[in-house]
């Protein structure tokens, strides 16, 4: 399979990774409550700019959860390997954990291999960043092929609360075609 590329406003096929603390996760239907999803994919428990991240998502929580958005997040990592760098975060939304290589290239994900000194213990994924509407469209897409080129947290707050407010008013960004 090769990569995708996602676009804006074109429709998110669910994704159904294991869940922490068992049970399943769905990356792309929001659960009951909530309207949005917001997908964080991490690299994993070898990255502690995710760890950081991740932790920054956990202090935004109620606001997104205020603005109808469900936070998730997703790695490649083992359930053990997820599981420690989570316990470091202690966050208040669902983890996935096992995204495959083919789940990676379906949304469209840089992929790395561990590398000398990097304790991953298998290829992983880049930093991405997905929001889905409440029509389980695209509106936000977010792909770094770094740990260091991510969007704040809090310009995500605000931009989502500007959108939320005025769906009717602005089209997804990035639709244009000739």
């Amino acid at each position: 399979m090769t990569t995708s590329v996602l676009q804006p406003g074109q429709d998110f096929q669910p994704l159904t990774v294991s869940k922490l603390g068992g049970g399943s996760l769905t990356l792309g239907k929001p659960a009951e409550g909530f309207e949005w999803q917001l997908i964080v994919v991490y690299r994993g428990k070898h990255c502690p700019i995710c760890t950081r991240y991740l932790g920054e998502f956990n202090d935004a929580l109620a606001e997104f959860n205020k603005a109808g958005v469900e936070v998730v997040a997703v790695s490649a990592d083992s359930e053990a390997r997820a599981t420690a760098q989570i316990a470091e975060v202690n966050p208040d939304f669902s983890v996935g954990y096992d995204l495959s290589i083919e789940q990676m290239q379906q949304l469209g994900l840089f992929i790395s291999g561990p590398r000398l000194g990097m304790d991953a213990e298998r290829p992983f994924a880049e930093p991405g960043l997905f929001v889905i509407n409440g029509e389980g469209k695209l509106q936000i897409i977010d792909i770094s092929n770094v740990p260091f080129a991510r969007p704040s947290v809090r310009s995500l707050v605000m931009g989502i609360n500007f959108l939320r407010s005025r769906a009717e008013a602005f089209p997804i960004n990035g639709t244009y075609s000739a």
